[in-house]
């Protein structure tokens, strides 16, 4: 339960994975390479092709910023740990078995094959007999779940285990962002956790919530899984940011120019990120008005 050794363990699974995510995407790419190319049948390039997505997705980008904040954020606040050190392992064992159960799909007999955005009606019964996408969904069900015990492991942490005097305004940049970070995870992954249970219950206890020939609807899956598919993007990147936000400093020896632009930046990337998801629908025909609202929001964000 040593939230160092938890953090390293999260880092090197998600470089397994990257590695794993790399030959896919080598094997995608040398199919590319030639017109006609024999490499891969059309079923095996689709499975490449969802199997990639969500390995960089939820396997890699994530979990090695989550193992960075796990590891780092306890030392940068002067605490002795996570403040719940089993829920941390637990958050790490969760995410290393949804992988584990994405991939046994491929023993199984087939791996998921309708990309990694899963749109309906492609992921329902009908389109997609097979087992693959129930791996899929309970793989990522695992995933998601563990992604958010960490995420509340570590929004908790820096509200409560600070070292006597550091204030918020004395916090430094990366724990700054990984709270944020964990604030989107909180709020915007129960969004997937919900939308796979409700794909899996259409799958294997014939509910409709996504059929649209039953009185379901496809784009509700688009809204549940852009509602978090976008605050996910910044997910991805606010760690980043954090990261950069602390080396430039250390090897330019000068505090960080605009700490307080920079930190209150970041909190409003975190609230305007949930009112964007939209943007990856313009296709789908929601109106103009709504079309409106979400290229302003898109605008917006742009600006912090």
């Amino acid at each position: 339960v040593d939230h160092k050794q938890i953090g390293v363990m999260y880092m090197v699974s998600s470089l397994g994975f990257f590695l794993v995510g790399g030959i896919e995407a080598l094997l995608m790419r040398l199919q590319l390479a030639l017109p006609e190319n024999r490499l891969l049948s059309p079923e095996a390039y689709d499975q490449l092709f969802t199997l990639h997505g969500t390995t960089m997705v939820f396997l890699v980008t994530v979990p090695m910023l989550i193992g960075l904040g796990t590891y780092l954020v306890p030392l940068m606040i002067g605490a002795r740990d996570m403040v719940f050190p089993r829920l941390n392992a637990l958050g790490f064992w969760l995410f290393l078995f949804g992988g584990f159960l994405l991939y046994f799909s491929i023993l199984a007999g087939n791996a998921p094959d309708m990309g990694w955005f899963s749109y309906a009606p492609l992921s329902e019964k009908p389109y997609s007999s097979l087992q693959g996408v129930d791996y899929w969904a309970l793989g990522l069900f695992s995933i998601g779940v563990g992604t958010l015990s960490t995420g509340i492991n570590l929004l908790v942490t820096v509200a409560t285990l600070r070292a006597p005097g550091m204030t918020l305004r004395r916090l430094p940049l990366f724990a700054w962002m990984t709270a944020v970070n964990s604030f989107l995870i909180v709020f915007a992954l129960p969004a997937l956790n919900a939308a796979v249970v409700m794909l899996l219950i259409d799958r294997n206890l014939h509910a409709r919530f996504f059929a649209a020939d039953a009185g379901g609807s496809p784009i509700l899956w688009q809204h549940f899984f852009w509602s978090f598919g976008h605050p996910e993007v910044y997910i991805m990147v606010l760690p980043a940011f954090g990261i950069i936000s602390e080396v430039i400093p250390v090897f330019s020896r000068k505090p960080i120019f605009g700490y307080g632009f920079v930190a209150a930046s970041t909190v409003a990337i975190a609230l305007l990120s949930f009112g964007v998801w939209a943007h990856h629908m313009f296709a789908v025909g929601l109106g103009h008005a709504v079309d409106i609202f979400f290229a302003a929001g898109s605008a917006l964000i742009a600006v912090p």
